[in-house]
């Protein structure tokens, strides 16, 4: 009779990858959010709202739990970053021996299908450039079926009844269960990857424009943060505070989640699962919860400041 062993061999997995919580940016488009970290990667996403389940989850495990990477092949230095004024879009500069680029990410409000645009714009030199994305369904656990998409570079990942397309002008090419590409970009070109999210029994979601979408983006929050009526000594400060709240405000409803993030515990696969009994995105055991409403709010009760949808999207109630 042949021994059994007494446990199973333990599986490989790799060291985690997050980057400290004080590197990540915050982009959105009031249905959900992402994190973007200063390394270009996004490690945290729950699509299509802030309430659904992880398709990247490496801010709680590593790369096998998904993420989308956007970065230089070598790089000299650490990269520089800010949000264009006024706005909900990330620039992030990085200098290289080969020279500079800047990779713009956005999400577009009031989209009929939530999308993340990432556009790599050459400032310098010819800049080397490293794409990764591993899309994870259900908080790294379900790995989608992957085909090219018909007619055009990008790919086409199914999981269930989700379905998310990429877009892009890079050729990419599957490699370790991963979609990547290798390309260069030098100054005054540009690179763009567009990732759509719909529903696998629908439709393709529609292709985006990338140039009306940086656009649109823009305007749409600066037409909202200009009307902040304080100009004291931390206006700037006060903006971008009211513009991550905005951000994390649930636009059909009201109510925000507690942050952009969850809390969980990571497996012996390395695979992050979520917290309970918290929602995905919340991560004080609470689901996306009504407002307060913000200073100035003259609503009567709980209920009421729930329902006073310009006191809870306004700048313009704090005063």
């Amino acid at each position: 009779m042949n021994d059994i062993p007494a446990t199973a061999p333990p599986a490989t997995v790799l060291p985690a990858t997050a980057l400290p919580i004080e590197d990540y940016a915050l982009i959105g488009d009031c249905s959900t959010a992402a994190l973007v970290g200063r390394n270009g990667s996004i490690d945290w996403l729950c699509w299509p709202r802030f309430d659904s389940g992880a398709c990247f989850a490496a801010l709680l495990g590593n790369e096998q739990n998904g993420r989308f990477l956007l970065a230089p092949t070598t790089q000299s230095g650490p990269a520089t970053r800010h949000y264009r004024d006024g706005s909900l879009v990330l620039e992030t500069v990085f200098d290289t021996p080969d020279g500079q680029v800047a990779v713009i990410d956005f999400m577009v409000p009031e989209s009929p299908n939530s999308c993340i645009v990432r556009i790599v714009e050459g400032r310098r030199g010819a800049v080397p450039m490293r794409m990764e994305l591993a899309l994870r369904f259900d908080y790294g656990n379900s790995v989608p079926w992957v085909t090219k998409r018909p007619g055009g570079n990008g790919i086409v990942a199914i999981a269930g009844p989700q379905v998310v397309v990429l877009r892009t002008n890079v050729p990419i090419r599957g490699e370790s269960m991963q979609s990547v590409a290798d390309f260069s970009v030098a100054a005054g070109e540009r690179a763009y990857f567009v990732l759509t999210q719909g529903e696998s029994h629908l439709p393709m979601p529609p292709s985006v424009d990338v140039d009306d979408a940086l656009y649109a983006t823009e305007q749409h929050w600066a037409e909202w943060s200009k009307r902040l009526a304080y100009d004291g000594p931390w206006a700037h400060a006060v903006r971008r505070s009211l513009l991550t709240l905005k951000c994390l405000t649930f636009t059909q409803t009201g109510p925000r989640p507690s942050a952009a993030r969850a809390t969980g515990t990571t497996g012996s696969a390395g695979c992050a699962t979520p917290p309970s009994p918290c929602s995905p995105s919340c991560p004080r055991g609470t689901t996306m919860r009504p407002s307060p409403g913000p200073i100035g709010c003259t609503a009567a009760s709980p209920a009421a400041r729930t329902r006073c949808r310009s006191c809870t999207a306004s700048p313009a109630s704090v005063g």
